[in-house]
């Protein structure tokens, strides 16, 4: 008889036990999760911060917080984490044990191993008391997104071809007639084209005369990316490594750039990924630190799959109405007839062509 109520007693304590510690465990717990950066680059190593509050004046003894995180950050392995990871994401899952009305911060070292715009929206909790009798869960909402950009080359790594061209378009800065700017006239020279030719000053005059231009101090540079690695391929690119090679060296021309005063652009033919701002795969030459975040944060959007062939984009571009000559940079890593043809059109224009093709290095050549 004294065994039964031993073996009651037993179980009333524990009953009572799990409905304290263990049933509402969760009601009154506060969680947080950021990361120290809303943007870095691939290679990166930034912290990811969680904030655990119990405001109960009961302890929580045993907390499992869950959550599935892309599986390109890595994270530094600590005694009471563990992670289980896949290709794709990875299922970070921590267990501790949290005092009455205590506000804990835990700081994991991440890196950044590739680029990518990153989503991570909920966390689950799962509170337990001593036996487990009582585990309640929650799930956590927090919208949280981190954008990681394309790797940055030094100067040493640029290939000579990229180098040359950047060095090209600051040359041409100062020395290349703008044709939209005009600052008088002055005597026809042979060689010069006839559209160029000012009737009324010439009949004032009573010789030809044509405009004078004056030079441009802003030339515009447009970055073209063709992530069709063969004329064959048509949907979901076969070799990625060699765009997210192209990407790295567009950052890094791209950033070079804007950091010397002058206006650049990015256009792909590629899918955008759902979670950026920038739907389009299209961001028009422009100046400033604000664009090129925006320029980065779209070549960090570039997924491995083909939204229109690149002749078409080019196509596009020949089509587009502008009322200034454009310096673009196609990094492909092939040349086609339909591309070479569309090259032309943009020629035609009066654009300023130059290519990389991946397959010899990155070594740039003239159209």
């Amino acid at each position: 008889m004294a065994v039964f109520w031993l073996f009651l007693a037993c179980s009333l304590v524990m009953f009572l036990q799990g409905l304290i510690l263990g049933k509402y465990s969760l009601r009154k717990l506060d969680y947080d999760r950021h990361f120290s950066t809303g943007t870095c680059y691939a290679g990166d190593w930034i912290e990811m911060v969680e904030v655990i509050g119990n405001n109960r004046r009961i302890p929580i003894p045993w907390l499992r917080l869950e959550a599935m995180l892309p599986a390109s950050l890595g994270f530094k392995r600590s005694k009471e984490t563990w992670v289980s990871e896949g290709e794709i994401y990875q299922n970070h899952t921590s267990f501790f044990s949290l005092l009455a009305r205590t506000r804990i911060t835990r700081t994991h070292r991440v890196q950044c191993r590739s680029r990518g715009i990153f989503r991570m929206d909920t966390a689950t909790m799962t509170g337990s008391d001593l036996f487990a009798i009582y585990m309640p869960s929650l799930k956590v909402t927090l919208r949280k997104r981190l954008v990681v950009y394309p790797s940055l080359r030094s100067d040493e790594e640029l290939p000579s071809s990229w180098k040359t061209w950047q060095g090209e378009l600051a040359v041409r800065r100062w020395i290349i007639e703008d044709p939209f700017l005009f600052t008088g006239v002055r005597s026809y020279a042979p060689g010069d084209a006839m559209n160029r030719i000012h009737w009324k000053a010439s009949a004032r005059i009573g010789e030809l005369q044509v405009h004078q231009h004056g030079y441009s101090a802003d030339p515009k540079a447009m970055i073209l990316l063709n992530i069709e690695v063969t004329e064959q391929m048509w949907n979901v690119v076969t070799k990625p490594e060699v765009i997210e090679e192209a990407l790295s060296y567009a950052a890094t021309c791209t950033a070079a750039l804007i950091h010397q005063g002058m206006a650049a652009g990015f256009a792909s033919n590629a899918y955008l990924s759902p979670d950026t701002d920038a739907r389009l795969a299209r961001l028009a030459p422009a100046y400033g630190l604000p664009h090129l975040e925006d320029l980065l944060e779209a070549m960090a959007a570039v997924e491995m799959k083909v939204f229109r062939p690149f002749h078409e984009l080019l196509r596009l571009e020949a089509e587009a109405e502008v009322s200034e000559t454009i310096d673009y940079l196609l990094v492909t890593p092939h040349l086609s007839k339909a591309i070479r043809e569309a090259i032309h059109l943009l020629e035609m224009k009066g654009h300023r062509v130059s290519i990389a093709d991946l397959n010899e290095g990155l070594k740039g050549a003239g159209a």
